[in-house]
């Protein structure tokens, strides 16, 4: 398991190098968004709109960061759970996303769609959200403003940390982890 330094946008040549339990520190832009910006950018690609930010390479983090205190881009702004954004996540990897951030398990219909889009999905640390705050260095709303935290932004970070889950090669970190460490009986 390397450790790896990763900038944004994301290539294919760099997401073929990932493994499942590398530890990456991503600096660039990634963006935010969940359920419902999720649910729109996904109607935008069925009706052929323009989508805010360009997909191609992206990262997108599932994250409702809290409100910044007087002189930070941002509150604290730990993961959320994945699985609320499965239904849409395969159509967003086919139209280019390379990088997911949450946290828990991915549908198998998401790591399938991985494994074919070449994508990776990592997991931040849940419980440290003040700690991930300290490695944003902007944060601006450029999309669904309605949604409150849940709008589309765009994030500037540096050495934010995450650890790859499923790669292209369909390893999944959560699998291994249970078969690895499973008590053997009889």
């Amino acid at each position: 398991m390397a450790n790896l330094s990763l900038k944004t946008p994301l290539t294919e040549e760099v997401v073929e190098k990932l493994k499942a339990g590398d530890s990456c520190l991503i600096s660039g832009i990634i963006y935010t968004a969940r359920d419902q910006a999720h649910k729109r950018l996904v109607e935008a690609i069925e009706k052929k709109e323009k989508l805010p930010f360009d997909l191609r390479g992206a990262v997108i983090y599932y994250v409702g960061p809290c409100p910044a205190k007087p002189g930070y881009p941002i509150g604290p702004c730990g993961p959320t759970t994945s699985e609320r954004m499965d239904p849409y996540t395969p159509t967003l990897l086919a139209y280019g996303v390379k990088g997911l951030i949450g946290k828990g398990n991915r549908s198998k219909e998401v790591v399938e769609a991985l494994k074919k889009n070449r994508g990776v999905y990592f997991a931040a640390i849940g419980g440290v959200a003040a700690l991930l705050a300290k490695k944003v260095k902007s944060y601006k709303v450029i999309a669904y403003e309605d949604l409150g935290p849940e709008a589309v932004s765009e994030m500037e970070v540096e050495d934010f940390p995450v650890i790859v889950v499923n790669d292209i090669y369909g390893n999944d970190l959560y699998e291994e982890g249970v078969r690895r460490y499973a008590i053997r009986r009889g």
